[in-house]
């Protein structure tokens, strides 16, 4: 059976998570926010901290405010909050991020932040797919995938840790043309990759064949980890 395609994440996220009884909400490495934003309009009784390490998107955020959203510049293993303050952690496809010797670090502070019985819910990209095989060529995560999965067994084997569910899905991802894909996926600003020109072609070969004239899908595989904090 093939996992669902799921255009929304939030729609995951609601299901999984009740979330008018976790309000008080910590978003790790953050990025813009997007989901954060929708939750904020559709769960006016909710709040959230957007946590973000790279500085250029923390400039943008700020520069991009909504109503009872705090935007912080920090990372996952230092989290300038007191303990027991949140009532659900989200880290949307930036554990890999953290890096490799911070990771335990990182899932010790969202503990430390959370209530008791609070939720932490890991969403990361599988590393399988066309998509990843495009992306593999200049930007390999299959060591930093796999240390986050490892992390996170490793935070549910210490006790720490209650997994309540484990879901996989198939997110959409559309690029209008290789210029499209290049602005999303290379020119970002929370990495200077800087690829030769024979790279660079080789991404573009690999890439082409996937382009029609409706632009280029794929569909990126996704694993959710759902956790509770024990104790």
């Amino acid at each position: 059976m093939n996992p669902p395609l799921i255009q929304d994440e939030l729609e995951l996220l609601q299901q999984l998570v009740d979330l008018p009884s976790h309000p008080r909400i910590i978003e790790l490495g953050c990025g813009a926010a997007q989901l954060a934003r929708r939750l904020l309009q559709r769960w006016p009784q909710c709040t959230v901290v957007g946590l973000e390490v790279d500085a250029r998107q923390h400039a943008k955020n700020l520069q991009n405010p909504a109503e009872r959203l705090q935007f912080v510049q920090a990372g996952a293993q230092a989290i300038p909050f007191a303990a027991q303050n949140f009532d659900l952690a989200l880290m949307l496809k930036s554990l890999h991020h953290v890096p490799l010797d911070a990771m335990d670090q990182a899932l010790a502070e969202v503990h430390r932040v959370l209530r008791a019985q609070g939720l932490l819910y890991v969403s990361e990209p599988v590393y399988a797919g066309a998509l990843n095989e495009i992306v593999r060529l200049f930007n390999d995560e299959g060591e930093v995938r796999a240390a986050a999965l490892a992390a996170v067994q490793r935070a549910v084997a210490s006790g720490a840790w209650e997994q309540l569910s484990e879901t996989f899905f198939d997110m959409p991802v559309h690029y209008d043309d290789f210029e499209d894909f290049e602005r999303r996926m290379i020119n970002v600003t929370f990495a200077e990759r800087h690829l030769d020109a024979a790279t660079r072609e080789a991404v573009r070969a690999r890439f082409l064949p996937h382009l029609t004239a409706q632009g280029a899908d794929f569909v990126r595989p996704m694993r959710v980890n759902l956790l509770r904090k024990v104790g």
